[in-house]
């Protein structure tokens, strides 16, 4: 298996991500993650093709009170990229993450997740409840072979057909704001070219859209653990993202104490709803943190 490094010198003069490297080793790879703060670890788990600078904004509030912790998923960011793109498969991305939070030895974690952030987030949540107290969950789903959107249908076909996906426009495409030159360039810099890129064309055609998917059997079993689930719930949604629209009330229905929390919806916001109302999410979630406290 090649493994691709992406040199430090492209992530130099990020804006407004001050924040030291740390690495674990994970199998083959080198994962890397932003680590900030003191007290309950809050985990927080991008989706495609972002990385944890995705959670820039939401940092500096959240970690005055919380250990904030943000992987970047192999292939993505400051994590090693795999050149293959078969490489890349559910079992890949769920298992590197199982192992990464027996590496840290996180535990009563608040899990934050977004896009693939929740369907690989959420499953191991309900695998490891033990380890996890709360959930927020922020443009989303669960799929398992259900009909998805014609938006996500239409992005799955570009991210099939396209030769080389330009990862700053996909994320600019994903937001109501205007992204300036250097947030675009921090969302490139991971990729040098092509060849680092075969996680960001790889994740989209991981989403189920038969049964019989690879992904589709642990998502069923996730779905089917958390209509069990007994902890704190926020459900946060986006006002004007197609890809995941109806998505909040799936969760609302399924998570039993999603119902006891704010029905919230941000609006005014895109699929990357962290760049657009970064800081509204922040305010939202320390409220909930302060709401529901975990018991000592």
């Amino acid at each position: 298996m090649k493994v691709l490094r992406t040199p430090d010198t492209r992530f130099a003069n990020l804006p407004d991500f001050p924040y030291p490297a740390h690495y674990v080793e994970i199998g083959e790879t080198r994962v890397h993650y932003l680590d900030e703060g003191q007290g309950e670890p809050i985990l927080c788990l991008h989706g495609e093709p972002s990385w944890c600078f995705l959670y820039r904004k939401l940092v500096p509030i959240l970690s005055q009170s919380h250990r904030v912790v943000a992987p970047d998923l192999i292939g993505f960011g400051k994590s090693d990229k795999l050149a293959e793109q078969a490489a890349y498969t559910y079992s890949l991305h769920h298992d590197s993450l199982v192992a990464f939070v027996k590496a840290l030895k996180l535990n009563r974690i608040t899990l934050v997740c977004h896009d693939w952030g929740g369907l690989l987030g959420l499953p191991l949540a309900a695998e490891m409840s033990d380890r996890f107290a709360r959930l927020v969950i922020m443009n989303t789903g669960l799929p398992a072979g259900e009909k998805l959107s014609p938006a996500f249908l239409e992005w799955r076909a570009f991210a099939a057909n396209v030769k080389d996906m330009d990862i700053g426009r996909v994320i600019q495409r994903g937001c109501i704001s205007t992204l300036s030159s250097a947030v675009i360039s921090a969302y490139n810099a991971p990729f040098p070219d092509v060849t680092y890129k075969a996680g960001a064309h790889q994740f989209p055609l991981l989403v189920p859209i038969t049964p019989d998917a690879p992904a589709a059997a642990p998502i069923r079993k996730a779905r089917e653990l958390l209509k069990g689930w007994t902890k704190p719930a926020l459900v946060m949604f986006s006002s004007k993202d197609p890809i995941t629209a109806g998505g909040d009330a799936f969760f609302r229905k399924l998570i039993p104490t999603a119902g006891n929390e704010p029905e919230i919806v941000i609006q005014n916001a895109g699929h990357f709803l962290q760049e657009d109302k970064g800081k509204e999410l922040a305010e939202h979630i320390r409220r909930f943190l302060e709401r529901r406290p975990i018991a000592q």
